[in-house]
C-alpha cells in the first residue's frame, strides 16, 4: 500500500484514509484518435477538515468575499511515499454538506497538458503581440513587391504569395492580349496588364505564430505559467512545418477597398506601470483576465487627441484587431469616452483613420479602475505622431479570425501530433509515428533533447492473466480526413467533378485514396472524422495560352464558384520561391495606372513542399492527389501516409485487438512509466491505449493494443 500526498499550490490537503484516488493516463486513444489527451483523475473527495477548510476558505459559505475562486484550476502535485509523482492542476468541483455542516470537498486532478486550453481560452490569433518593431508593414506597391521578391531563409517570415483575392490571372504572349488585365506576360513598362499590386496580400510563416504564442503567454505577462514548446516539430530544421505560411486574409476582397480611408496604428513605447497587472507592450495594451475578474474593475477609459489640423479623422479602439468603438468624424483636438467599462481580456489598440496626412501633438489613452479597494489611473501617451499617407498593414487586424487553440488543434490534426509537459515545464510536441520523411516520433524514439525514449516493461509477473477481455479494436467503419473548407473556385470545381473533397481521404481499410478504398467494413456504423479547421485551396500552374508551353508560375484564386471574392477559413500553404536562378518565367506587376514592371523572382503557393518529387514528395493533402505543378501523382508523402497511416492501418488490421487486463504494478514502474512505453506479457508486446491506476494500491486497469 502506497501513501499518497496531495498538494494544492504549496498546501498539503488532508485525505480520507479509505478514499481511493485513481489516475487515468492516455496520450493517443483508439476511441478518439484526433484528440490530445492528458492524465486525469476521477472526481474524489477530501474531508472538510480544519486544514482543508482553511485551504478552500470555507467555499460552502458564499457570503465570504474574496474567498477561494473555483472558476480556475490551481497548481497541484501528487507524491507517492513522499516522492514526486505527477504535477498538474486541481479543480474544486464542489462541497457536500451533512446536517448543514461541510463534510467533503470534491476535487479532480488534471495533468499538465490541460494547462494549454486553460491558458489560451478563446483568445484569437489577433491578440498575439505582433510588435511594430518586428512586424512593421506598410501596404503599398513597393512594399508588396519587396515581399513578393524577398529572399528565402530566416528573413522570409512575411512574404507576398501569388494569391489574388479577386483578379483572375493568366499568361498569354499573343500580341492582342498584351494589355489585357490579369495577363502576367510582361511586354513593356507602360502596359496595363499584369497582376495589380493590391490584389495581393501578405502571408505570415507559422513558425512566427508559434513564437508569438510563446511570447504572449508568460508569467511576466500575468499568466499562471510560461507556454514553451519543444523544437521537436516546431523547428527551423523541420521544413515540413517551417515552410508553411498563413495568408493574412481576414475579409473577402481587398485589404483596403477603393475610397476607404486609410488606417494607422499608434506607436506605443514599452511601459511598466502601476498596477503591475496592466501590461503595456509595443503598440498594444494588454489587459490580463485577472484584472477583470473578482474585485478588479475597469470603470472608465478616455482617448484624448491633440492636433491643430483641420483635416477630418476618426478614432477607433480595437480589441484583438476588431473595432469595439468608432468615433464620429472630427477635426482638431478632441476627447472620446469609448466604453464606460472595458471588461474583455485582450490587446487594445488605438487606430486613427484619415485621408490626409495629420500630425498629432499627442494621443493619450487613460484607464481608470479599481483593484480591490484601491482606485488607480493608468495613462499611456504617444507624442508627435505623424500619420502619413502610407497604409499600415496591421497583422493583428488582418490575420484570420481563429482562436489560438483552434489553430494549434488544427496543426495537431494535420500532423497527428501529441503533446505532453516534461519535467522542465516544456510542452513537448512530436509526431505520433515515425514513417517516411519523419525521423523521430513519440512511439519510436526520444525527443530532440534525447529524453523520453520508449522503454519496454516485462510485467508478466504482475498482470492477472486469469481474467481479461479481448475486444475488437476497430470502433469505426471508416475514418474521414478533410479540411473544413474547400470553397475556392478550383477546389470547388474539383469537388463537383470528382465527387470528393479536394485533398481529403476516406479510409476504410486496405488501400486508401482520395475517395473510397479497401474493404467495406460493417461491424460498426460509426464514421470518425478528423477535420482540420483550415481552407485548402487548389492552385493552378499557368501555361502560355499562345502555344501551350508551361511556365514556372503557379497561383491561387480566392473566389467562390461564382467567381466572387471569398473569405473561407484560414488558408495554410507552402511557399516556394521562383527566381532567375531556376529560369523563372518573369511576371508583369502593375504598380499603378500604366506603370508595370517585370518581376523575375516571386513566391508561389503550393500544397507540396517541393515542386519536383525527386527532391521531396511531402505535401499537405490528406489523400493522394494530382500535383498542380507537376500534374503527376508522384507526391505520395501525404499527411495520411507520413503521419497517420501506421497507427490507423494497425487499427484496421484484422489481427489488432484491444485487451483489457488488470495488473499490480511495482512502484518502480508506476514512477517511471511513460505512455510511449510498451508492456510485454508472456512474450506478447503491447502499446498503451489507456491505463487507470489506483495510487494507493497500485492496481491498474489497462487497455492495451497488441503490436502488429
Amino acid at each position: 500500500m502506497q501513501e499518497l500526498q496531495l498538494y494544492i499550490e504549496s498546501d498539503r490537503l488532508d485525505l480520507f484514509q479509505d478514499e481511493s484516488v485513481s489516475l487515468t493516463q492516455t496520450i493517443q486513444n483508439v476511441k478518439d484518435i484526433a484528440k490530445v489527451f492528458t492524465s486525469f483523475s476521477k472526481t474524489f473527495s477530501v474531508p472538510a477538515s480544519k486544514n482543508n477548510n482553511k485551504i478552500f476558505q470555507h467555499y460552502y459559505n458564499f457570503n465570504i468575499i474574496g474567498g477561494f475562486d473555483a472558476r480556475t484550476k490551481k497548481a497541484g502535485r501528487i507524491e507517492l511515499n513522499t516522492l514526486p509523482f505527477k504535477t498538474g492542476r486541481i479543480k474544486l468541483e464542489g462541497v457536500t454538506l451533512k446536517d448543514n455542516l461541510a463534510h467533503t470537498y470534491r476535487i479532480t486532478f488534471f495533468g499538465n497538458t490541460v494547462e494549454l486550453p486553460d491558458l489560451l481560452g478563446d483568445d484569437l490569433l489577433g491578440s498575439l503581440p505582433f510588435s511594430e518593431a518586428e512586424f512593421n508593414l506598410t501596404y503599398s506597391p513597393s512594399a508588396v513587391k519587396t515581399k513578393l521578391q524577398t529572399a528565402a531563409g530566416s528573413g522570409a517570415s512575411i512574404i507576398t504569395p501569388l494569391i489574388t483575392h479577386t483578379q483572375r490571372l493568366f499568361y498569354d504572349t499573343t500580341s492582342s492580349a498584351h494589355n489585357s488585365l490579369g495577363n502576367l506576360y510582361y511586354h513593356n513598362s507602360s502596359g496595363t496588364n499584369g497582376v495589380v499590386w493590391n490584389q495581393l496580400k501578405y502571408a505570415l510563416r507559422l513558425y512566427e505564430i508559434i513564437e508569438q504564442i510563446e511570447a504572449k503567454y508568460t508569467i511576466a505577462n500575468g499568466y499562471a505559467n510560461n507556454v514553451e514548446f519543444s523544437n521537436d516539430f516546431f523547428s527551423t530544421s523541420n521544413d515540413s512545418f517551417y515552410k508553411l505560411y498563413m495568408w493574412l486574409h481576414r475579409k473577402s476582397g481587398s485589404v483596403e477597398p477603393t475610397q476607404q480611408i486609410t488606417t494607422y496604428q499608434t506607436l506605443v513605447v514599452g511601459y511598466t506601470g502601476s498596477p503591475s497587472r496592466i501590461v503595456k507592450g509595443y503598440s498594444t495594451i494588454t489587459i490580463p483576465a485577472s484584472l477583470v475578474t473578482g474585485t478588479n474593475k475597469i470603470l472608465l477609459s478616455t482617448i484624448s487627441t491633440v492636433t491643430t489640423s483641420s483635416d477630418p479623422y476618426v478614432v477607433v479602439l480595437q480589441l484583438n484587431g476588431n473595432a469595439v468603438f468608432t468615433s464620429a468624424s472630427t477635426t482638431g483636438s478632441a476627447q472620446f469616452t469609448p466604453l464606460p467599462s472595458l471588461v474583455a481580456n485582450g490587446v487594445y489598440s488605438i487606430v486613427i483613420e484619415h485621408e490626409a496626412a495629420i500630425t498629432f501633438t499627442s494621443i493619450e489613452f487613460e484607464v481608470d479602475g479599481e483593484e480591490g479597494a484601491t482606485n488607480y489611473t493608468d495613462t499611456l501617451t504617444v507624442s508627435n505622431l505623424i500619420a502619413n499617407q502610407v497604409f499600415d498593414f496591421q497583422i493583428s487586424a488582418q490575420i484570420p479570425e481563429i482562436s489560438i487553440m483552434s489553430f494549434l488543434t488544427g496543426l495537431f490534426k494535420m500532423f497527428s501530433l501529441v503533446a505532453y509537459v516534461n519535467d522542465s515545464g516544456v510542452i513537448v510536441v512530436r509526431p505520433l509515428e515515425a514513417t517516411s520523411g519523419v525521423s523521430y516520433s513519440y512511439y519510436t524514439s526520444a525527443d530532440v533533447s534525447g529524453l523520453d525514449a520508449p522503454v519496454d516493461h516485462n510485467i508478466s509477473g504482475f498482470a492477472d492473466t486469469t481474467q481479461r477481455e479481448v475486444d475488437i479494436a476497430l470502433p469505426y467503419k471508416e475514418i474521414i480526413y478533410a479540411y473544413e473548407s474547400t470553397g475556392t473556385f478550383l477546389a470547388k470545381q474539383h469537388n463537383q467533378l470528382f465527387g470528393t473533397n479536394w485533398g481529403a481521404l476516406r479510409y476504410i481499410g486496405g488501400t486508401a485514396t482520395g475517395g473510397a478504398g479497401g474493404v467495406n467494413y460493417n461491424a460498426s456504423t460509426e464514421t470518425y472524422k478528423v477535420i482540420a479547421p483550415f481552407e485548402h485551396m487548389k492552385y493552378e500552374r499557368l501555361v502560355n495560352l499562345n502555344n501551350g508551353a508551361s511556365t514556372t508560375i503557379q497561383w491561387g484564386w480566392s473566389v467562390n464558384e461564382n467567381q466572387q471574392a471569398f473569405i473561407g477559413k484560414p488558408l495554410i500553404f507552402y511557399a516556394v520561391r521562383r527566381s532567375t536562378g531556376v529560369s523563372a518565367t518573369p511576371i508583369a506587376y502593375q504598380e499603378g495606372t500604366s506603370t508595370t514592371s517585370s518581376v523575375g523572382t516571386y513566391w508561389i503557393p503550393s500544397n507540396s513542399l517541393y515542386l519536383n518529387p525527386s527532391t521531396g514528395k511531402q505535401n499537405i493533402n490528406f489523400g493522394l492527389e494530382i500535383n498542380e505543378y507537376e500534374l503527376s501523382n508522384s507526391f505520395t508523402d501525404t499527411l495520411f501516409s507520413v503521419y497517420h497511416s501506421e497507427y490507423i492501418i494497425d487499427i484496421f488490421n484484422q489481427s489488432r485487438r484491444l485487451t483489457k487486463i488488470t495488473s499490480y504494478l511495482p512502484l518502480k514502474i508506476i514512477y517511471n512509466l511513460k505512455l510511449n512505453d510498451t508492456f510485454t506479457i508472456n512474450d506478447n508486446t503491447y502499446i498503451i491505449n489507456s491505463i487507470t491506476t489506483n495510487l494507493q494500491t497500485g492496481k491498474s486497469n489497462m487497455e492495451l493494443l497488441n503490436k502488429v
